[in-house]
């Protein structure tokens, strides 16, 4: 005699689906409620999946000529464990946004005061930042021979690097002791006598390389550079001038 078999269990994460549709029995679909009741898993998916009813009733067709109405198809959870557990996916879904938020913030946190956070975790005193050399200052630096000199009348120090160049010759300048406002030029004199002008700058009221200067800029000398058609070894002398010709100083090479 053969016994009926009770029906199968609700297998674990696997009947979102057919819940989700309808298809299971009353039975079936009661063992899954209780299933969902303990099983975030599943009640998010069922959450995303309850969209789906109402476009599959669009399309499918019980061979009437007319499709199912979207009730055949809906989900019948009861009231009671569908509100709880769109309860808890809301809840986990909130709390997930807010742990985001806090991780945004903390980031924000570091990137907006970055050297005050850096202080804080190190315990160190904050370092002042480091200022890069200007293109002229580093060819300044990094050149060969400096030829420098100091004008006996204006007092006005200066000093020159040279640099062959298959154009001819690349040159930086370093000046110190010079009040403006003025505007000068750097020439380069031809052992010829030819004379060319290597570059053209600004001097403010302030000035430049001035002992005790009332501002840091003041201080500081001026780094410029400029070329020359002349090659190096046609170049006698260097001569710092201002536009008007007055000049400031001048470096013998």
């Amino acid at each position: 005699m053969n016994r009926p078999h009770p029906p199968a269990e609700p297998a674990d994460h696997t009947d979102v689906g057919a819940y989700a549709l309808g298809v299971l029995d009353a039975a079936d679909a009661a063992r899954f409620e209780e299933h969902l009741a303990g099983c975030d898993r599943c009640a998010a998916e069922l959450d995303g999946l309850l969209g789906l009813a109402p476009m599959l009733a669009g399309l499918a067709d019980d061979g009437t000529g007319a499709p199912p109405s979207e009730a055949t198809l809906a989900p019948t959870p009861s009231r009671r464990v569908l509100s709880g557990l769109l309860g808890e996916v809301a809840a986990t879904r909130r709390r997930g946004r807010r742990r985001r938020l806090a991780l945004v913030a903390a980031a924000a946190a570091l990137i907006v005061g970055g050297p005050l956070a850096t202080l804080a975790v190190t315990g160190g005193e904050p370092r002042p930042p480091r200022q890069t050399a200007s293109p002229a200052e580093q060819m300044y630096d990094s050149g060969g021979r400096k030829h420098t000199a100091v004008d006996p009348v204006t007092k006005v120090t200066a000093g020159v690097t040279m640099t062959d160049r298959p154009w001819g010759t690349s040159v930086a300048l370093r000046l110190g002791n010079v009040k403006g406002p003025l505007s000068c030029s750097l020439i380069a004199v031809g052992k010829d006598g030819e004379r060319q002008t290597v570059t053209t700058w600004a001097v403010p009221y302030d000035g430049y390389g001035i002992k005790g200067g009332t501002t840091k800029w003041s201080r500081q000398p001026l780094y410029t550079n400029g070329g020359a058609a002349l090659h190096r070894a046609d170049i006698d002398r260097f001569e710092i001038r201002t536009l008007n010709g007055e000049r400031l100083a001048a470096v013998d090479v």
